[in-house]
């Protein structure tokens, strides 16, 4: 064999190598989602709300008892209870309570809360918005997600199922007087901790009488 077929013999290995690593195999599935980059906030959010979050409710701190120990102990409270993304003074609870309603409105249903600090906060019931049910039960990691859109999705497919699945059958039946169960998410600041104006946004209301 000559030099110069050599050459290209040695030429012509070197681009089927090069080839050969450039190729790879990727099931049709994969190639799509990545195309598309759609993620199914829905899905998500139905898969996370029944296997994570509805069984995980009845850890929640009980509203009485976390005021009282906010009035106390804020400091260690805040540790033990919240949920929080990263560093910062907005930090998220999961409570639960029962509470006597004092009057519904349009766009919220005030609650006295029972035990003993009996005090009302306020129950979104049409404006409901945010991040405190996603951040509040510290299931789900941002590190679950591709990008920062995908996970503020989850969000809203949350609050989406609350003001439709959740808030209007408790709406049609409760009234003035009404006793009920109540679990949920709050947001307070850490800093500056006002327990006068609570917002309280529904994950799961029972109505007593």
């Amino acid at each position: 064999m000559s030099k110069k077929s050599i050459k290209y013999t040695i030429a012509f290995v070197v681009v089927l190598f090069i080839g050969y690593h450039s190729v790879y195999f990727r099931k049709l599935d994969e190639v799509k989602a990545a195309v598309s980059g759609n993620f199914d906030a829905t899905t998500y959010t139905s898969d996370f709300w029944n296997k994570k979050l509805i069984p995980n409710l009845r850890k929640a701190v009980n509203m009485d008892t976390l005021i009282t120990a906010l009035k106390t102990q804020p400091e260690q409270t805040f540790k033990q209870y919240s949920h929080a993304l990263g560093i910062g003074n907005i930090k998220y609870f999961m409570v639960q309570g029962e509470a006597e309603v004092v009057s519904v409105g349009e766009n919220s249903t005030i609650l006295k809360i029972s035990g003993n600090n009996t005090k009302e906060i306020e129950m979104l019931t049409e404006y409901v918005y945010g991040n405190e049910v996603r951040d509040a039960s510290g299931l789900i990691p941002m590190t679950e997600f591709d990008n920062t859109m995908d996970f503020n999705s989850v969000s809203a497919a949350i609050n989406k199922k609350i003001r439709e699945e959740v808030i209007p059958p408790f709406k049609q039946k409760v009234k003035a007087g009404s006793l009920i169960k109540f679990f949920g998410a709050i947001e307070l600041n850490q800093k500056y901790l006002n327990l006068n104006q609570i917002e309280l946004i529904p994950i799961k209301l029972e109505i007593l009488n």
